[in-house]
């Protein structure tokens, strides 16, 4: 396995992570045995960076991955968890808090569920407009040096608030959305990622499946897949951009590899200092997504890339109104 280090001070980790959000239902029902098989897989192939969240089923999340790593393997994984994202219990999204207290408290439920003594990497999902992020990051400081968490990153911040975050402790990385299709974090974040010496995780690389070469019309339609609300998978804006997606096809049988490999090669090639996560739910699907480690994307490649899908080519935002508006990374 391939490894990069997140950011001057974080872990070396795998050249590519699982990230297991979908495990636990935010795209439709998902298999519990193949879930677990699929953990499984990843770390035997050496994939080390598993990213879950507290609010992922619930807590179903964490539990499913301290069950996946039990008889001896939590040495084999860097565990990113995120926090602070309030649901009720119709699984609606209710709002967001990072106060210290309450960073110090799901942490501790994080702990349990996990049946781990530490976190490697801690993250607030989101920035809580009501808290400074001083105090979130303070608050995440203390847990480093009382010694339940290793390293501190960020998830869906802007340049000022990443600027604040690290005055405070250092960061280790930023969890962004950025595919090939998803490309806003280049004109700002990025450029202030680099000059901190922060590395990113990049999670939503395959567009949440719609750039996978896999996806069709007919899918997403399960009560609780994100999709069905998504701007991208709907009306005329999932034509367009499936349209893309055959554009990505021909490039991707040129080389005789799949587009899925194609698209998840493309963010690697963007830099030593992102780690793609790949939200694979099946074996199959995470040995594909793995096969991007042995895509060569050559310079004539990411033209003819760029040409196909330009930079603002997608069709539709990648959450809805509303959600857009909670973006920090978006303003």
């Amino acid at each position: 396995m391939q490894t990069r280090q997140l950011g001057k001070t974080g872990p070396v980790v795998s050249a590519i992570g699982l990230g297991a959000m979908g495990m636990s239902g935010m795209y439709g029902p998902s298999d519990r045995a193949e879930s677990l098989a699929t953990f499984d897989a990843a770390l035997e192939a050496g994939v080390t960076l598993i990213d879950t969240g507290d609010f992922y089923g619930m807590g179903h999340n964490e539990m499913l991955i301290g069950e996946a790593l039990r008889g001896g393997k939590r040495d084999k994984a860097v565990l990113s968890v995120k926090f602070g994202a309030q649901r009720d219990p119709a699984a609606g999204w209710i709002g967001f808090d990072a106060r210290p207290a309450a960073v110090k408290t799901a942490l501790a439920y994080t702990l349990q569920r996990l049946g781990v003594d530490h976190i490697d990497i801690y993250r607030p999902a989101r920035l809580d407009p009501n808290v400074p992020i001083e105090d979130t990051v303070g608050a995440i400081a203390d847990m480093v040096q009382a010694g339940f968490v290793r390293h501190i990153g960020l998830s869906e911040v802007g340049v000022d608030t990443i600027r604040r975050a690290a005055a405070v402790h250092p960061i280790v990385d930023l969890q962004i959305e950025y595919a090939i299709i998803t490309r806003s974090v280049e004109d700002k974040i990025l450029p202030v990622l680099r000059e901190l010496g922060i590395g990113m995780t990049a999670y939503g690389v395959l567009s949440r499946g719609l750039i996978s070469g896999h996806w069709d019309k007919d899918q997403g339609k399960a009560r609780g897949d994100f999709r069905a609300h998504s701007p991208r998978f709907q009306g005329e804006n999932v034509d367009k951009n499936l349209a893309l997606v055959e554009a990505l096809r021909g490039i991707a049988a040129a080389k005789g590899v799949s587009v899925a490999q194609i698209a998840v090669a493309w963010v690697a090639a963007q830099g030593d200092d992102i780690v793609p996560l790949v939200g694979a739910r099946t074996r199959t699907r995470l040995a594909e997504s793995l096969g991007a480690l042995d895509v060569a994307l050559s310079a004539d490649d990411l033209a003819a890339i760029e040409r196909a899908v330009p930079k603002d080519a997608a069709a539709g935002t990648r959450y809805a109104e509303a959600q857009m508006a909670h973006l920090d990374s978006e303003r």
